[in-house]
């Protein structure tokens, strides 16, 4: 098995529009998906990411508020998941209850050092 790095975008401006009823009925999907892509009965690792942050550039002598890229570009959040291979990564990746929102998934395999 190798491991795979989703990485989420876009689907903000749907969850913001959902009642707060809606919103925890989607998080609770997100429970179960993270729950069914996983080898155990455990979540698969992974968190939401909040939109402030810091990029830092040149070596550290240059610090900006950030990330602003396009709202549908900015990275949301992350899950880390075990598949055989990339085409088995990007099948476990289409139940993802982003895609409900209007959003992506986009798939990486983590490279041995």
């Amino acid at each position: 098995m190798n491991q795979y790095l989703y990485l989420f975008r876009g689907g903000d401006e749907g969850y913001a529009q959902q009642s707060p009823e809606e919103m925890q009925a989607h998080m609770a999907k997100w429970g179960e998906w993270m729950v069914k892509i996983s080898q155990s009965d455990e979540p698969v690792p992974g968190l939401p990411l909040k939109n402030e942050g810091k990029v830092v550039t040149d070596w550290g002598k240059v610090v900006t508020d950030g990330p602003y890229p396009e709202g549908k570009e900015i990275v949301g959040g992350y899950v880390l998941v075990d598949a055989k291979d990339l085409d088995h990564a990007v099948e476990l990746s289409k139940d993802c209850p982003i895609f409900e929102l209007g959003g992506k998934v986009e798939v990486r395999e983590a490279a041995s050092m």
